[in-house]
């Protein structure tokens, strides 16, 4: 998130940043937000340009210049009116909030309004929820709360009830792809990754993850070796995903990953410019396509769906993997 420009969080979230551009050029400002999104949604970044656009002396075309006072002391985190308030262990105590109620009551040599940020609001604490709420009941004009949460149900109804919400999306898998591709991760691994998370830091991480390429490529491998016969398909088994069976998480991922193989080929029929998982191997998406049905293709990937379930009902790994293979050749039965 830190590598995060102005730029990621308009193209991100668009609509949300639109709505704060609204509220803070016609000097609407409210008391109290609540941001909602679930992880990986740029929550902290959206409150970021939101109080940035708030301080900043010079803004073009409603969008902070980074360069002024105001701006520097934000990303220093050195500005007085600004304050943040998160989790001390599980919770947000009372004390916390105490303390910060009587921080925003001083003066400070700062003229501009007080804003204060509370991450992980659903954790306040009973004791927290209600002198939060107390403060809330009583808005100052010179001074907003932005409330980060991604389970806005766990916050008090009163304290929504006083609060302007913003829902944010999550980040469509060509934003996505796009940021990681910016990442210096290549084409085809963010096609692979986008479809197994939609959260930049974990998209990032699993694309640079040296594990998880093996994983892939020996899927590939995989796919390609059922496509000759059962034979190879049960030798690539034992040789390259002999080490790979021995973590579930492994296993997890590489079933994952021959299920996204399969509706590759079935978008492929069904589209030859489809949007694929694996782009590097359509060439070869397309051959099996032209040689399989509709209703082959279905049975297989139940054929995978079965398998993921059998892989947490804790099945030697190796045997369901050759199985696996079975049934996609030949058998379309299930064991």
């Amino acid at each position: 998130m830190e590598n995060w420009s102005i730029e990621d969080v308009e193209r991100m979230q668009p609509t949300v940043v639109k709505q704060i551009q609204t509220i803070v050029s016609k000097n609407r400002i409210g008391h109290a937000y609540i941001l909602e999104g679930a992880k990986g949604t740029g929550k902290e970044k959206v409150m970021q340009f939101f109080v940035q656009l708030i301080y900043c002396e010079n803004p073009t075309k409603n969008v902070p210049c980074e360069t002024c006072r105001s701006c520097k002391r934000l990303k220093s985190s050195n500005h007085l009116n600004f304050m943040q308030l998160e989790p001390d262990g599980q919770f947000i105590k009372k004390g916390q909030v105490d303390e910060l109620v009587h921080a925003l009551s001083k003066t400070t040599i700062e003229k501009q309004r007080k804003i204060y940020a509370i991450h992980h609001a659903d954790q306040l604490n009973t004791s927290a929820a209600n002198t939060l709420l107390k403060f809330l009941e009583e808005p100052q004009s010179e001074i907003t709360a932005i409330l980060l949460t991604d389970r806005m149900h766990a916050l008090l109804p009163t304290i929504r009830s006083r609060c302007q919400h913003f829902s944010l999306s999550p980040m469509s898998a060509g934003v996505l792809k796009q940021k990681l591709i910016e990442e210096g991760i290549t084409d085809s691994m963010a096609s692979t990754v986008c479809k197994m998370t939609n959260q930049v830091e974990e998209a990032i991480n699993l694309a640079k993850d040296e594990q998880f390429g093996l994983v892939r490529k020996s899927v590939l491998k995989l796919v390609e070796a059922n496509g000759r016969s059962v034979q190879d398909a049960l030798m690539c088994i034992h040789e390259d995903f002999g080490p790979l069976l021995k973590e579930k998480e492994q296993a997890e991922q590489a079933l994952d990953l021959l299920l996204f193989a399969y509706r590759d080929i079935v978008a492929i029929k069904a589209s030859p410019i489809a949007d694929c998982t694996f782009p590097d191997m359509i060439s070869y998406w397309k051959q099996i396509a032209l040689q399989t049905t509709y209703e082959q293709l279905s049975k297989q990937l139940e054929m995978i769906l079965h398998a993921k379930q059998n892989l947490h009902k804790n099945m030697n790994r190796t045997l369901m993997m050759e199985q696996l293979m079975l049934n996609l050749q030949e058998g379309f039965t299930f064991v």
